[in-house]
């Protein structure tokens, strides 16, 4: 009768059942953080290899094109 008690017992008591569900919670939202790093992993490579081509290929206007004298042209209005 003690050892039908106490398996009785075990089967009723949910101490641990809140831990495991803990668990389980914590390692889903792990594995979904692993699955969100890896698929913008690939897009922000992509974008910085597009941003370095894009700045090894431009061209800087030289001062003088801009002017020497450090002077605007335009007249002031009135």
């Amino acid at each position: 009768m003690k050892l039908f008690n106490l398996i009785k017992e075990f089967h009723n008591d949910e101490s641990g059942a809140v831990t495991v569900d803990w668990v389980v919670l914590t390692a889903a939202i792990v594995g979904l953080g692993i699955a969100v790093v890896s698929t913008v992993r690939t897009g922000v490579n992509g974008l910085g290899t597009t941003i370095s081509s894009s700045l090894t290929t431009a061209t800087v206007a030289p001062l003088g094109a801009l002017g020497t004298s450090g002077t605007t042209t335009a007249t002031p209005p009135g």
